[in-house]
């Protein structure tokens, strides 16, 4: 079982001098101010580590293995991108925002440009961050799988009816939610559309996911939180015309009568790099506003 809050070893280009990473770039396609940052910050990289490839477009095939560590020029959604495209091949990920939030992104390209001679001596942590293995089983053979770094999401669309869908936790019926849809989120995609429906945020190295009911049709539905270790079912009772299975903000299928959907932790994890000074409460206060104008001495970080 991963345990996100213990410490990886250092991968031996953060403890031989004289190992250089082997990097992958990735960045949004067509995005003028990533192509900008990347003309900018690939000298620096390049004079620490030897660069593998440059992908814009998002098709690099990481199954090789020739690849250390992951270099993501983007927003969060760069981010989701890059886990999606690794698959199974998860390796470590280092964002530098060249977008407007930023959560995952936490470095800005100047940031980049100070952390990455101390990354490259080894002086960062990587963080496992929970995925979770999402199967839509279709008269008893699977039909779709995919993983999800922040959310499982059933959404009613057209002609927006209420669903009605019932949910088992590790084989026990848990409840029957009448609602316009469900999300069942990671802890990193606590702060995404999870946040969104009123759910709580979670700390981002917890092992559990929370289940948020979006416009449920009665007072007594609450977001949940409860063990990543849960084996999770839906079944959507009378879905709409066009209610969908949406994993990290991407359509998966259409759902029809009589479909299961089964949300289990993933065998592999997300691997976040992360350097001195990055933290999920300073996260919180900075990209999300959290705590207003309340002023905070850089000491306390």
């Amino acid at each position: 079982m991963p345990d996100s809050q213990s410490q990886r070893p250092q991968p031996l280009w953060g403890t031989d001098p004289s190992v250089r990473p082997r990097v992958v770039i990735l960045g949004v396609p067509d995005r003028e101010r990533v192509r900008a940052e990347l003309k900018r910050l690939r000298p620096a990289i390049a004079e620490r580590a030897d660069i593998v490839a440059e992908d814009l477009e998002f098709k690099y095939d990481f199954s090789t293995g020739e690849a250390d560590l992951v270099i993501v020029l983007g927003g969060d959604g760069s981010i989701l991108q890059s886990a999606r495209q690794m698959g199974n091949h998860q390796i470590p990920v280092l964002g530098v925002n060249c977008g407007r939030l930023g959560f995952l992104a936490a470095l800005s390209p100047d940031d980049f440009l100070d952390a990455w001679p101390r990354v490259c001596d080894g002086e960062f942590t990587i963080v496992d961050h929970l995925m979770l293995d999402t199967t839509l089983i279709r008269r008893g053979e699977v039909h779709a799988k995919q993983l999800a770094l922040n959310e499982v999401a059933v959404l009613g669309g057209p002609p927006y009816r209420i669903l009605e869908m019932d949910l088992y936790a590790d084989g026990h019926l848990a409840t029957r939610y009448r609602c316009d849809g469900l999300i069942i989120a990671t802890p990193v995609g606590s702060t995404a559309h999870n946040l969104s429906a009123g759910g709580p945020i979670l700390r981002r190295t917890l092992q559990a996911i929370v289940i948020s009911p979006i416009s449920p049709h009665t007072l007594t539905y609450r977001p949940l939180v409860d063990s990543a270790d849960s084996i999770f079912e839906l079944r959507v009772t009378e879905p709409n015309d066009s209610t969908g299975l949406v994993i990290d903000g991407r359509i998966l299928s259409e759902i029809l009568p009589e479909d299961r959907i089964r949300i289990e932790r993933a065998d592999t994890t997300f691997q976040m790099l992360s350097v001195a000074g990055q933290n999920d409460y300073r996260a919180l206060r900075e990209k999300l506003g959290w705590g207003g104008s309340v002023p905070v001495k850089r000491s306390s970080l």
